[in-house]
């Protein structure tokens, strides 16, 4: 004998596949979690060591986070026999074609861009996941440049920056990242390269 509908019943029902839903998934996050923080640990921890020069601190432990003109940044600052040798500066835009972009770069004393790391970002396959070093040279433009002397624009807009073929908008996103993080550095460098 089938049982009627009726207003209790549905919501008993929806409440139920609601809270089983919403188990599963807090479980799913539970397990999850860990293994997310450590890989994103290790990323990081993999760009410090491309962006920095030899250093023999923990940058990883001194880092800190800045606020920029609204954004916010973290610095990681890198040291050799007590001696400041530079900064990291990890810098998200939201510029992108596909989304943020989250860049760590790396400079010297003097502000000149040591190197520079994708960190995570959402661009088009093929077009703007060029600015990631594995799939283009176009971050390697940056390496040894000064943005004191080196105007971070793409030639279109009247800067030195090379931008990607039909990848204006990432290629710019990218400049911005890099401004951003170059007014970290000098930002750092003003309070002698600590918090």
């Amino acid at each position: 004998m089938a049982r009627e509908s009726n207003f209790r019943n549905m919501f008993l029902c929806l409440l139920i596949i609601c809270f089983g839903g919403s188990a599963i998934m807090g479980s799913v996050y539970l397990i999850t979690y860990e293994p997310i923080a450590i890989a994103q640990a290790a990323k990081v921890n993999q760009a410090l060591g491309q962006v920095l020069p030899d250093f023999d601190n923990q940058p990883a432990e001194m880092v800190y986070d800045m606020e920029i003109e609204g954004s916010k940044v973290a610095v990681y600052p890198a040291t050799r026999d007590s001696v400041f040798v530079g900064a990291a500066i990890e810098a998200v835009t939201t510029k992108g074609f596909g989304g943020p972009i989250r860049v760590m770069v790396g400079f010297l004393p003097d502000g000149t861009v040591f190197n520079t790391a994708i960190i995570s970002h959402s661009e088009t396959p093929g077009l703007g996941d060029k600015i990631d070093p594995r799939k283009s040279d176009f971050s390697l433009q940056f390496k040894g440049k000064n943005p004191k002397t080196f105007h971070l624009a793409v030639k279109k807009d009247g800067g030195r920056v090379d931008a990607i073929t039909a990848a204006t908008i990432s290629s710019r996103a990218f400049c911005d990242v890099v401004d951003l993080a170059y007014r970290a550095f000098i930002k750092t460098v003003q309070k002698g390269g600590k918090q």
